[in-house]
């Protein structure tokens, strides 16, 4: 069976919606480690309770590079067996960009979700974005990790209708309800090895 890990920042709700996934046998994967770069995360209580293992990296004092920094965390994970050959990692609010190095050790094993239909707003606001470029329709989706900035291959997408009198707010409160959905189906497609990935585009079986 495949090792999840998930990286976290704050309050882990798309980790939340995995774990609560796994605990109902819908996924064949087991959770091996949750680490967070802040001590103060509120995931990781939530991870705690629910039995998993949780480690802290902290990222805001640490000193070196940013690969020094990933190093730490591959070393984390692969003390609890998410490995290249046996591993998934699923970044969840995780504020950091990993380095290319990090990239490549894991090629196509690290997914993120990102609040918007990519490849149209990525990086940071992608609410924010659709809203003020009148995006009729907005989303999210799961995707691979690459070298860029949310331009790895996609995995799946979620659709919503973007209402005239949206805000922000209430934009990124219907597509977080998505993402809960979206997030642990992606995972379960990635664990019973149904997604192939041919150039830019993915496959599922």
């Amino acid at each position: 069976m495949l090792n999840l890990g998930i990286l976290i920042s704050g309050r882990g709700s798309n980790m939340e919606s995995i774990l609560k996934a796994i605990k109902r046998k819908k996924i064949p994967i087991n959770p091996a480690i949750i680490i967070s770069n802040k001590p103060d995360a509120k995931g990781l209580k939530i991870a705690q309770k629910m039995g998993i293992k949780t480690e802290v990296i902290e990222s805001k004092n640490f000193k070196g590079s940013r690969l020094d920094y990933d190093k730490k965390i591959i070393s984390t994970l692969e003390k609890h067996g998410v490995t290249p050959k046996n591993g998934l990692i699923c970044l969840a609010g995780f504020m950091r960009i990993i380095s290319p190095e990090f990239v490549k050790k894991y090629k196509n094993r690290i997914i993120n979700i990102h609040p918007a239909l990519l490849p149209s707003f990525p990086g940071l606001d992608a609410q924010k974005q659709a809203i003020d470029n009148g995006a009729k329709y907005s989303g999210c989706t799961v995707h691979f990790v690459d070298s860029g900035v949310d331009t790895g291959p996609i995995i799946l997408q979620l659709v919503i209708k973007v209402r005239n009198n949206d805000t922000e707010k209430t934009l990124s409160k219907r597509i977080l309800a998505k993402e809960h959905k979206a997030y642990p189906e992606a995972v379960r497609l990635f664990a019973e090895n149904r997604i192939k990935i041919v150039g830019r585009k993915t496959i599922i079986s």
